[in-house]
């Protein structure tokens, strides 16, 4: 019985039990794995560092690329070892180079570039090129994490593309409505709705002064106030209110006459009322006696009280009278101001100028002749101070110039020898010889003008349709002052303050800042835009551009500067280098497309110094060359082929994908190059060709700030997807449409677009077509003219060849959207709250009409800082809101901090010199 009871063992025991000999495994295995890596020559007493760390973060969040490598030149097993060791010592690359197959097997990390293997590579003389798979592979996951951004980002693409589409569908029919009213119903001038400016003087204001003054200060201070001193006030009223007030009364009536309501109209209304109601009031009630005076009464509605004794308003008529005309001479100087800007384009130019030409006698001389008489090809003097009449290129001289309009506005240059010069320029050093390339019409400042001058017509019609609108606000004005006066009168048996509130209204009403508040912001933005060297079709591309989310950028053209160059040619084996050179010149000679120039400039350096041997002849015949939609080049050219000259067909060609080139070597020659071109005859491929171009310094940065703008941006480009990925991540380009054929490029800016955003095409005239589809299109020019159909296309005109001239665009455009968006608002919010004070008693007559040319001055002064903002900063917020304002003070005090700092070291470095300078005298 005790031995059955040993043998039994609690539950709760025997799981102890386990436990403890389920730890002590674990302890063991932990020892002798760490003993097991200590004699492997680990060190697993020490830390890792940080940069250790952060290398091992990286490391995971780095991918890993599996390809392989055909090998030819293996000379035995040592070698393959040494090629594999070498491999293996790059960072990030695990190797295995198999001797008896010729292959090399590499597993490396995607930021181990291809070019680094192949230098190892070829470090042993030895030919490799990539399999067909490693190729697939390879150039498909670079496009994976591009794939996955995408569809992240673009998770309700067909949602936001039908709401766009619905959105342009509403567009389209409000547009055909809006021009069928137009047809039946033209618009006439509106400019009788203004009160004429030529009758707004300076007399007639220093008359209200002179006259006007003391009756407004009689009746505000009763002190002054003597015997029959309203008499006297009604005598010095009656001028201010009819001969200085008449512009006013002449818009009011000449609109009745016309049926229309002169914006001043209200005003003039006022004025009128408060005159004869206040000379009514002196001949027929007690105000006449003597001995009689008034009090200053801040709120209308306190006419009522039953202590006041009669009412006139001569402060009020004549008050309104010099703040009006003060107001619209203010006004008027703006208005003029911002009309002419439109004009700037209209330069004053020389009636003569010095030619230099060739006499009947073969001698040259100089000649004046009128500036109607220049033709192209002359020769010019240019002196100093002189405006440039002719688009030409400087052929002697060397001298500063201002390039005025054409230039972007004031951005003076040094030009010499060569440099291109344009009309409307001037002369600002030593004198200058060009030659004429283009005259009269066909200058570039002549395009700009007839291009302004369709923006300016554009902004005439904004500006009739704002005075219509604002005009509209004037009957409803005296309709509801005359509701004001019969509801005041039947509640507080008060004429006075049934006046005074009537009168309140009709001062307080300000069609004209409502007027203002689109036209004046528009005008001065493209005139603004202008001097910026950006070219706007009309106002609505600014609404347009300032809506715009996404940015498309064709590589050639936009982001590219300079000439493209050759790197390198690649061939097939067998076939020689300078061969393929020659045909590629041959077939792109007659093409002006930057590519084209590159390889024709290559051959003509290669032939010139002789390379290729005797083997390859100097001249190529070429026949009929034929450019494909997608762009190739084919033609007939004549080889040298088994000891003669034959006619094959030949191809130049740009693969839109790795899958297109069949030869491995020339696909492994195509990733690691630049822009690669093929050359084919007879149906095979027998080299690449890769191209390369610099990119402009400012573009990094200007893609930069375009993203920051909450911009997508993206690039549109002829290359294969992993050269062009290359080249996007140098920019810092959001998204890659590589691949490209010329005649794809109008369904791709389509597709952008079908995704539901806005979409601005940027390119010069080689993608018109893709600038026609898009929501904007920008036209980069720097040609000596703007070809007349690349204006018709395009939306805007870029004449400035940098790249951060579009995020300076971009913020200027919604900067103006962002002040004509407030102007609307405040000018509408104004007339509201303004009539619901007048009617509710709390606001002065002559109170109502400062705060409406306060409003017309608001207005005014916002625009005006369109021409006042540095656009070059990044964002909206730091040129137009009140954070922007207090950063620009923070950073002009900055400046000022040091600048003081500065001085202070210079003197206190000069003092020292000095000291040292006297002790070295006393030695």
């Amino acid at each position: 019985m005790i031995e059955n009871e040993s043998k039994i063992v609690p539950a709760s025991s025997r799981a102890a039990r386990k436990a403890s000999v389920g730890i002590d495994d674990v302890d063991n295995a932990i020892v002798q794995a760490r003993e097991a890596a200590a004699k492997a020559g680990f060190n697993m007493d020490r830390l890792p560092s940080e940069e250790e760390e952060a290398d091992r973060a990286a490391r995971e969040h780095w991918g890993l690329a599996s390809f392989a490598y055909r090998l030819e030149g293996l000379d035995s097993a040592v070698a393959a070892t040494t090629v594999e060791e070498e491999l293996n010592d790059i960072p990030g690359v695990q190797a295995s180079v198999v001797y008896s197959t010729g292959m090399a097997w590499i597993s490396a990390e995607d930021r181990v570039r291809p070019a680094q293997i192949q230098e190892v590579l070829d470090k042993h003389n030895l030919d490799s090129w990539l399999t067909d798979s490693s190729l697939r592979r390879r150039a498909s996951r670079l496009e994976i994490e591009e794939t996955r951004r995408r569809m992240r980002r673009h998770a309700s693409d067909h949602r936001r593309a039908w709401a766009a589409a619905e959105s342009r569908k509403r567009r389209d029919r409000n547009k055909v409505e809006l021009e069928k009213f137009r047809r039946q119903h033209p618009f006439d001038s509106t400019e009788g709705l203004h009160t004429a400016r030529q009758l707004i003087t300076r007399m007639r204001l220093i008359v209200a002064v002179v006259l006007g003054l003391p009756v407004v200060v009689l009746q505000l201070v009763s002190a002054w106030q003597f015997d029959y001193w309203q008499w006297v006030c009604l005598a010095l009223a009656t001028p201010v209110a009819t001969w200085c007030a008449w512009p006013f009364h002449r818009a009011f009536f000449g609109g009745l006459r016309r049926r229309q309501s002169a914006l001043d109209g209200a005003s003039s209304v006022a004025i009128l009322l408060a005159y004869l109601y206040s000379a009514c009031t002196l001949i027929f009630t007690s105000a006449g006696n003597v001995g009689w005076q008034t009090h200053l009464v801040l709120f209308a509605g306190v006419w009522s009280a039953e202590e006041i004794d009669g009412a006139i308003f001569f402060d009020v008529a004549c008050g309104g009278t010099i703040l009006l005309l003060f107001g619209r001479l203010l006004s008027r100087r703006t208005a003029l101001r911002s009309k002419s800007m439109l004009s700037v384009l209209t330069v004053p130019a020389a009636k003569e100028v010095t030619v230099v030409r060739k006499t009947r006698k073969s001698k040259t001389g100089k000649k004046d002749i009128p500036i109607a008489e220049i033709r192209t090809g002359d020769d010019i003097i240019i002196p100093t101070g002189m405006m440039v009449p002719s688009d030409g290129e400087i052929i002697s001289g060397k001298s500063l110039v201002d390039m005025g309009p054409v230039g972007g506005m004031h951005r003076i240059f040094e030009v010499s020898v060569g440099d291109r010069i344009f009309a409307g320029a001037r002369n600002y050093g030593g004198t200058l010889k060009m030659r004429v390339h283009a005259t009269g019409s066909s200058t570039r400042l002549a395009a700009m003008h007839r291009w302004v001058r369709g923006s300016a017509l554009d902004e005439t019609r904004l500006t009739q349709l704002t005075n219509r609108t604002a005009s509209l606000l004037v009957p409803w004005a005296f309709v509801l002052a005359a509701v004001d006066f019969i509801a005041w009168l039947a509640v507080t048996k008060s004429v006075d303050a049934a006046m005074a509130t009537a009168l309140s209204l009709l001062a307080v009403v300000a069609p004209v800042a409502l007027a203002l508040s689109a036209p004046l912001a528009l005008r001065l933005g493209l005139w603004r835009a202008a001097t910026a060297g950006a070219l706007l079709r009309d106002t609505s591309t600014i609404h347009k551009l300032a809506e715009v989310d996404a940015i498309i950028f064709n590589r050639v053209g936009t982001l590219t500067d300079g000439p493209m160059h050759v790197i390198d040619v690649t061939p097939v084996k067998g076939e020689n280098p300078d061969l393929i050179l020659r045909v590629a010149g041959a077939l792109s000679l007659e093409s002006n497309h930057a590519v084209s120039q590159a390889l024709v400039r290559a051959d003509r350096e290669a032939r010139d110094s002789g390379a290729g041997g005797e083997g390859i002849p100097h001249w190529l015949d070429v026949g009929e060359v034929k450019i494909t939609k997608d762009g190739t080049f084919e033609g007939m050219v004549e080889l040298p082929m088994e000891g003669e000259m034959r006619h094959v067909k030949a191809r130049l060609w740009r693969p839109h994908d790795l899958g297109e080139i069949r030869d491995p070597r020339l696909a492994t020659a195509a990733l690691n190059g630049g822009s690669p071109v093929i050359v084919s005859w007879k149906g095979k491929d027998r080299g690449v060709i890769n191209l390369a171009d610099s990119f402009k310094d400012d573009a990094p940065a200007a893609i930069d700030r375009l993203e920051d703008m909450q911009m997508e941006t993206y690039m549109l480009s002829r290359d294969i997807y992993p050269v062009a990925r290359r080249t996007a991540n140098a920019l810092g380009i959001s998204t890659v449409l590589a691949g490209i054929a010329p005649n794809r490029k109008e369904a791709t800016v389509r597709g952008v677009h079908a995704m539901g955003v806005r979409v601005a095409m940027v390119g010069d005239s080689d993608v018109l077509g893709a600038l026609r589809v898009a929501d904007v299109g920008i036209l980069m020019t720097s040609s000596n003219r703007i070809d007349p159909s690349a204006a018709d296309v395009a939306d805007v005109v870029m004449q400035r060849e940098d790249v951060s001239a579009l995020p300076e665009l971009v913020n200027l455009v919604r900067h103006i959207r962002n002040t004509t968006d407030w102007n609307v608002w405040l000018s509408w919010t104004y007339n509201a709250v303004g009539a619901a004070l007048a009617v509710a008693g709390v606001l002065n007559p002559l109170l109502a009409t400062v705060f409406m040319l306060l409003s017309s001055t608001l207005i005014e002064t916002r625009s005006a800082r369109i021409l006042h903002r540095n656009y070059a900063r990044g964002t909206l917020r730091q040129t137009h809101s009140w954070q922007g304002w207090v950063e620009r003070r923070r950073e002009i005090r900055e400046l000022r901090k040091q600048e003081s700092q500065r001085a202070e070291a210079i003197s206190l470095a000069r003092a020292e010199a000095a000291d040292e300078e006297y002790e070295q005298s006393q030695r």
